[in-house]
């Protein structure tokens, strides 16, 4: 698929921004709304697909105990997959991952995503991970805010991309 100029532009940005902070293991499972983005990783070879949200997770969760610093990307649907890996294995050992989650249910969408929709911001607050929905020329801003609370907390956290920052 071919994204925009603004869709790639994006992603290098953000890619770099990662890179910067040391970001160096990536999961989950695509969504075209992280299309560009997915799209350099795979190109990269620096992906490494999950066939489910939560075991995404938990290869992330084994990466970080091998001293890498991954990053998860899937569609908020998958949030519900990965709730019990997040509270049981994440939360209570201290096992920081960046999770990037597609906002989907957000204005038009398929009416598949409505209720994670409305409800996925609640869910992560609901269960103690720190969470934000930065615009598209605030991400490198969030990434940073991502990065120092899971170092001080050392508990996953949360950015909520809005559709058309990445993809579709």
């Amino acid at each position: 698929m071919h994204w925009s100029a603004q869709h790639t532009d994006n992603a290098a940005r953000f890619l770099s921004d990662l890179d910067r902070s040391g970001y160096d293991f990536f999961t989950g499972v695509p969504c075209s709304l992280l299309g560009a983005l997915l799209e350099r990783l795979s190109g990269d070879g620096r992906y490494y697909p999950a066939v489910r949200e939560d075991a995404a997770i938990g290869m992330a969760s084994g990466a970080y105990l091998a001293g890498r610093r991954p990053v998860v990307l899937m569609q908020n649907s998958g949030l519900g997959y990965s709730l019990n890996v997040l509270t049981s294995l994440n939360l209570i050992y201290k096992i920081p991952v960046l999770c990037l989650i597609t906002y989907r249910g957000q204005g038009p969408d398929a009416p598949e995503h409505w209720v994670m929709g409305r409800s996925c911001e609640a869910l992560l607050r609901d269960i103690g991970i720190r969470a934000s929905v930065p615009a598209p020329d605030g991400l490198a801003q969030a990434l940073q805010e991502a990065t120092r609370s899971m170092k001080e907390t050392g508990e996953p956290y949360a950015l909520l991309i809005q559709r058309g920052i990445f993809g579709a």
